[in-house]
């Protein structure tokens, strides 16, 4: 059995791409096919995949592509040519699942969202700085991309979301029914600490709907030390608002987040995330999250067991939220245990048992594939 697998672009190294590392891990002979790749940016491990980019690749400016040339993406994604593969496998957010297969083949697209910027363009552009002249210029391309994002979702065979709210948005916006598999964490890499720091950590692409800066403030407004790992445009503001209790680290190595992430105080997620794995993996050291309770965070997180949920995002209700925290007991061996509900074990098995009943439904005897059980 032929395997390919597909994904938006590998220019960015977050949750989405965890995902494509652990499909990779079950099929790692698929060919792995994107708009554009970046290996500067990615895991060095990802240089011995077998990597297929799109003419995106050759654009001058490919490292900024993926945001100034949307309407070129479903032409990319659609001059890919699957028709050897008896198994596509799609990761997407917006153009992956626009790939066309054969008719015979079983099209899988794991969808961390339907198009953001398509679907919900007012709330994603919200907090953009965007001049309204732009926005009102970039509407008939949203509108395009909206038509052709219905049309491209008919080609796949089964929708899996990858978190309770993006399968309400599937139901709503595609009218399809889904599976939902929430992203692997491998929490055998995560142990609990013996040595529990002061300081409350988030990790995070500096991106608005972050809102990282509600961390901030409000670390700012309790003088309670805060760690920043990450990088991105919103860089040069958000440092603009730090005090001094808030500390910068940029990009760290994998080795240094854990360790960051054991011996924190307490996780912050104050963006509303489809899922968010960050926050799993900080349950992982038994450390507890705090989290809005919106998005995938009514998911992975148990309010007042695993972490605390805050039900608005103000500055003044994650205040609240980090008081509430610092009175409440945690058990990390539970924090642990709840996390292992979302290990890599029980993805793989999941994906399996997908691929395996859709293929026993139009056959008694299902295509033979191997998947790497490590």
């Amino acid at each position: 059995m032929k395997v390919a697998i597909a994904h938006d672009f590998l220019v960015q190294n977050g949750g989405a791409e965890k995902v494509v590392e652990e499909f990779h891990g079950m099929f790692p002979d698929a060919p792995v096919y994107t708009s554009v790749y970046s290996p500067e940016i990615m895991p060095s491990a990802m240089r011995s995949w077998d990597i297929r980019t799109s003419f995106m690749q050759k654009l001058p400016l490919k490292k900024i592509s993926h945001r100034v040339a949307l309407p070129l993406y479903p032409l990319a994604f659609e001059s890919f040519d699957m028709s050897e593969y008896d198994l596509v496998i799609s990761s997407s957010s917006a153009f992956a699942k626009g790939v066309i297969t054969r008719p015979d083949a079983l099209h899988l697209c794991y969808v961390h969202t339907p198009m953001r910027y398509g679907w919900m363009h007012h709330a994603y552009l919200e907090r953009e700085n965007m001049p309204a002249l732009l926005r009102l210029l970039l509407a008939p391309t949203l509108h395009k991309l909206r038509t052709w994002d219905a049309v491209a979702q008919l080609r796949v065979d089964k929708h899996v979301a990858n978190s309770s709210v993006v399968a309400d948005r599937i139901q709503k916006y595609y009218r399809r029914d889904c599976d939902i598999i929430y992203p692997p964490v491998d929490t055998e890499r995560f142990t609990i600490s013996e040595t529990v720091g002061d300081y409350y950590l988030v990790a995070a692409r500096f991106a608005p709907y972050k809102r990282l800066d509600l961390a901030i403030e409000a670390c700012n407004k309790l003088k309670r030390p805060l760690k920043v790992v990450g990088s991105g445009r919103q860089d040069e503001y958000l440092r603009s608002l730090a005090g001094p209790t808030v500390e910068f680290l940029g990009r760290v190595p994998d080795a240094q987040l854990t360790k960051l992430m054991a011996e924190c105080k307490a996780y912050i997620m104050p963006g509303q995330e489809d899922f968010g794995i960050s926050p799993v993996e900080a349950n992982a050291c038994g450390r507890p999250v705090i989290a809005y309770a919106a998005g995938g965070a009514l998911d992975s997180q148990l309010d007042g067991a695993s972490g605390i949920l805050f039900g608005a995002q103000t500055v003044e209700c994650l205040c609240d939220a980090i008081i509430t925290l610092e009175c409440t007991r945690f058990n990390p061996a539970l924090i642990r245990a709840h996390a292992q509900q979302f290990d890599t074990t029980v993805f793989r098995s999941k994906v399996t048992s997908i691929i395996d009943d859709y293929f026993s439904q139009r056959s008694n005897n299902p295509l033979n594939y191997r998947t790497n059980p490590q």
